[in-house]
């Protein structure tokens, strides 16, 4: 069983990344386009699913979900507050 234990794990991780690719959202997505992706993690096993979790896998950056833009320290700073009076 020990000796089969690395081609499961290896197995497990190219389904996991390959469905990850399947499901990230297309403009997302880092580097390169999903489906080479999905190529590169079927033809080279642990290294193209290491590379998509390093490389390609969307961040909050390539989701758009950037740094929250500052809130005023007080009413008369907020620019909409005072456009609303």
């Amino acid at each position: 069983m020990g000796r089969y234990l690395p081609i499961i794990i290896v197995a497990l991780l190219m389904i996991f990344c390959v469905v990850e690719v399947a499901q990230a959202p297309p403009l997302a997505v880092r580097r390169m386009p999903r489906w080479l992706w999905a190529v590169a993690i079927i033809c080279v096993p642990l290294v193209g699913a290491v590379a998509w979790l390093l490389l390609g896998r969307p961040n909050a950056e390539s989701l758009g979900k950037g740094r929250p833009r500052p809130r005023p320290a007080a009413p008369d700073d907020d620019i909409d507050f005072l456009r609303g009076l």
